[in-house]
């Protein structure tokens, strides 16, 4: 079964192509990406790798979790689903100031 790992610690011009044949030594790589900056289109500096089975995933956790990868050390675990945030109340951004009539 399919793992996914999340990497953060990617240099900034880390490729996704570069982050695939990285994970690929420890095995077939089914999905990598690289997270990108909406606003300015840049890295984040993390990503997520989905290795095609556990065992990969595992050699993939210990190959590279505190290695350094392009000047920078990664951290590489399991990927845990992203928790439910709280909504936002930002006042319409209005700066949600008191207003005297």
């Amino acid at each position: 079964m399919a793992k996914k790992l999340y990497v953060g610690g990617l240099p900034y011009a880390t490729t996704n192509d570069e982050l695939r044949d990285a994970f690929a030594q420890c095995g077939e790589v089914e999905e990598a990406s690289i997270l990108m900056d909406k606003i300015t289109g840049r890295s984040r500096g993390f990503g997520f790798v989905t290795m095609k089975d556990d065992a990969d995933a595992e050699k993939a956790i210990e190959t590279w979790n505190g290695k350094d990868f392009g000047g920078r050390k990664l951290t590489v675990n399991e990927a845990r689903p992203m928790e439910a945030r709280a909504p936002r109340s930002d006042n319409g951004g209005y700066g949600g100031g008191r207003q005297s009539w």
